[in-house]
C-alpha cells in the first residue's frame, strides 16, 4: 500500500510496541492500524499495561487537511482525543482503519489514553469532548464576567438552592421585584 500521508513511501507490514500488528510508512513513520487488530491484540491481553517512561520529548505531528484512508481512498473523518487536545487522529469507518502519524502512538500512551484507541472513535467519547469544551467555555465566560470570588459565590449559591427543598419558593422569592407586595 501506498502512503496517503507522505505520498512518497510505501506502508510495510510491522506492529506497534512489538505488540499488535500495523502498517508503517518507511519514509513518514506513521502507522495504518485496523482497529479489529488492536481490539483482538487487547482481548487476548487484558491485564496489559501501557509503559510510558521510555517516551521522551513527544513530537507527534497532525494531520492538517483532510487525509486519505490508504485502502479505499476515501477521506476519513477526524477525531478529538481529549477536550484539551487539539490533536485528532484520523480514522476510516469504511475499513475500520486508524491513521497515526509518527509520534501520535507515543501520544496516547502519555496521555493514558492507548488503551482506550478505540472508545475514541465513539460518538460518546465525542460528545463528552465536546460537553467538556462548552463547559469550560462557560465557566471561562462567568469567571471574565463576574471576577473569581463572585463566581465562587455563585457557585456556592447555585450548590445551596439546587440541594434545597423549598427551592422553587427561594427562586421565586430571590427573583421578585419587591418579594413583600401582592403586586408584581
Amino acid at each position: 500500500m501506498k502512503c496517503t500521508a507522505c505520498q512518497q513511501g510505501n506502508l510495510v507490514p510491522s506492529f506497534i510496541d512489538a505488540l499488535f500488528r500495523s502498517h508503517t510508512c518507511d519514509s513518514c513513520r506513521g502507522n495504518w492500524i485496523l482497529i479489529e487488530d488492536y481490539i483482538s491484540w487487547k482481548e487476548r491481553h487484558p491485564e496489559h499495561v501501557f509503559d510510558d517512561d521510555h517516551i521522551e520529548n513527544i513530537d507527534a505531528e497532525d494531520t492538517v487537511g483532510a487525509m486519505l484512508c490508504p485502502m479505499t481512498g476515501s477521506i476519513m473523518s477526524k477525531f478529538r482525543i481529549t477536550k484539551d487536545h487539539a490533536h485528532r487522529i484520523d480514522y476510516s469507518a469504511k475499513v475500520g482503519g486508524v491513521w497515526l502519524n509518527q509520534g501520535e502512538w507515543e501520544m496516547l500512551v502519555a496521555e493514558g489514553l492507548a488503551g482506550n484507541l478505540n472508545a475514541i472513535l465513539t460518538d460518546q467519547w465525542q460528545q463528552r469532548i465536546r460537553q467538556k469544551k462548552t463547559s469550560e467555555t462557560f465557566e471561562n465566560l462567568y469567571r471574565s464576567k463576574f471576577g473569581d470570588a463572585e463566581y465562587q459565590k455563585a457557585q456556592e449559591v447555585r450548590e445551596w438552592l439546587h440541594n434545597h427543598s423549598l427551592r422553587a419558593d427561594l427562586r421565586a422569592f430571590l427573583m421578585a421585584e419587591n418579594p413583600y407586595s401582592a403586586i408584581n
